[in-house]
């Protein structure tokens, strides 16, 4: 990242109200970082996911709501 001056920002790790250096971080430490980096994305590409299905499943709702009016329900 840059600041509004152009130089260049060390990048920061803020994980449970502290900040740390993420390049002063052991290799493993930063290997974590990136797993949990996956998973927000995984998990952000899965919620989208479900919005989708979730707007599909109304359309049809309505579509089959629409079509029973012409058909006569049981008793």
């Amino acid at each position: 990242m840059n600041d509004p001056t152009g130089k260049k920002l060390d990048p920061i790790l803020t994980f449970e109200g502290k900040r740390y250096d993420l390049n002063a971080l052991p290799d493993d430490l930063k290997e974590l970082v990136r797993g949990m980096q996956v998973a927000d994305a995984q998990l952000r590409m899965h919620e989208d996911t479900l919005k989708v299905l979730a707007v599909g499943r109304k359309t049809l709702a309505m579509q089959l709501n629409e079509k029973l009016k012409s058909v006569t329900p049981i008793e």
